[in-house]
């Protein structure tokens, strides 16, 4: 069941998330808070996957919230929707790009919300806490589907930017650039392509004082344009992530678009977007467009807060970190590179950054070291002695809380590979294999 956490003294905004909750009652749980401190304590301590802020709140401090969220994206994820008294209020939270799910004026929230837990329901696989998924070699792919709708494309956006970042594929840098680059693209898509709206009429509607919103949405009703469709297709491996963006229009000549980028403020918007992803290309019709970015590898994009303060060592390459039944209880924390893993003498497998942490099982049971890890080229870690980190935990429990929800997952996750090993055996010799699972 998704959490949701609402902080608002608003009943109407109370109301809308109750209501819209009642219809998924067995998916999704709210909790109602409407003091600052309570806030943060619950999203400390909860880790709640949705986090409603509601600005016209005046009794709740939310910038202080939002800035406690992004103080440490390790342990604080999902998504945030911000319920904002005016259009200006939503612009300036639309401009970051960290953590914030959907900016929404006070009057749409209502006609918002239950359309963002439809999209959440679909698309479950992009709201997720980095250590909560096994990023592996396989390749990922899937297709969003959007109308001729604002909000649709800014949700999707952001999952897409969410979900890269805290599986550990880009870096805030490259959250950024992308986050902009895909905007352009799907604005454009959604504007000059479904839509047809011209250039010269957007800035004459924009020039009148109105803003883009109500042309899109006076468009968008028109029965030529009514049914069109965007189409976001994404392929994502280890090394590169690659997303397509097809839409119903007409295309237009995008080589000579390119051409006069100085001049026009669609040219700018596709020349600008160039020159922040690895590779741009259109199809020959041009309405649709394939973006190609290098994913970050073997280096952690963040380093939790509470692990910060500990001291970074760097290793060289077949550099020992630990060895097998030696006394150690001390924990490290990847942040670059990779090592190789030994038992009895025999690689066991090679960690990287996606793994987190080294030396766990001696670090929680206080007992000598299973295996022996070295270094494989230049690697840097971060050494975090057990009395140190066990006092700050005491100081924000939470990360007590934390930790044990995340070595939980991995007894899960390692329990169910188990069964289904099990079931393959099964499977191929018509009898049960032997558990191993954990009880």
């Amino acid at each position: 069941m998704k959490k949701i956490l609402v902080a608002s003294t608003n009943s109407t905004v109370i109301d809308i998330v109750r209501s819209a909750c009642e219809q998924y009652a067995t998916l999704f749980s709210a909790e109602f808070l409407g003091d600052t401190e309570q806030v943060a304590s619950f999203v400390d301590y909860e880790l709640p996957d949705i986090k409603v802020l509601d600005y016209t709140s005046k009794e709740i401090d939310c910038p202080k919230i939002l800035a406690a969220l992004n103080s440490d994206t390790w342990l604080h994820y999902g998504g945030v929707i911000a319920v904002c008294a005016d259009s200006a209020s939503v612009h300036a939270l639309e401009d970051r790009v960290d953590g914030i799910l959907l900016a929404v004026r006070f009057q749409d929230f209502a006609h918002s919300f239950s359309r963002i837990l439809d999209i959440v329901l679909q698309n479950q696989q992009f709201l997720f806490n980095r250590v909560m998924r096994e990023v592996t070699g396989r390749r990922e792919t899937g297709t969003f589907v959007c109308g001729n709708d604002p909000l649709s494309i800014s949700v999707y956006t952001n999952f897409i930017i969410s979900y890269l970042f805290n599986s550990n594929r880009i870096s805030a840098d490259s959250r950024f650039n992308l986050h902009m680059t895909l905007m352009e693209l799907l604005t454009n898509a959604l504007e000059h392509g479904n839509l047809a709206i011209s250039s010269e009429e957007k800035s004459e509607w924009l020039k009148s004082g109105r803003d883009m919103v109500s042309l899109i949405a006076e468009r968008a009703s028109e029965p030529a344009y009514a049914s069109r469709k965007i189409r976001v297709s994404y392929s994502i491996t280890s090394a590169e992530s690659v997303f397509t963006i097809h839409d119903d229009g007409e295309g237009f000549d995008w080589r000579h678009t390119a051409v006069l980028g100085e001049d026009t403020l669609h040219g700018r918007g596709i020349s600008i977007s160039r020159g922040l992803v690895k590779r741009l290309s259109y199809n020959e019709k041009g309405n649709e467009v394939t973006v190609t970015i290098e994913n970050i590898q073997n280096v952690s994009n963040t380093v939790p807060g509470i692990i910060k303060v500990f001291d970074m060592l760097e290793y060289k390459h077949l550099q020992v970190v630990c060895r097998e039944n030696e006394i150690a209880t001390d924990l490290f924390y990847m942040v670059s590179g990779r090592f190789a893993v030994y038992s009895n003498k025999k690689l066991v497998t090679v960690l990287t950054p996606n793994d987190m942490f080294i030396g766990e099982m001696a670090f929680l049971l206080n007992d000598c070291r299973t295996a022996t890890v070295v270094a494989i080229g230049d690697c840097r870690l971060i050494k975090v002695p057990k009395a140190a980190f066990l006092t700050l935990i005491r100081k924000n429990p939470h990360y007590g809380i934390f930790l044990s929800k995340m070595l939980a997952h991995r007894l899960l996750r390692q329990t169910q590979k188990t069964l289904q090993l099990e079931k393959s055996c099964a499977e191929k010799e018509g009898a049960p294999c032997r558990s191993t699972a954990m009880n």
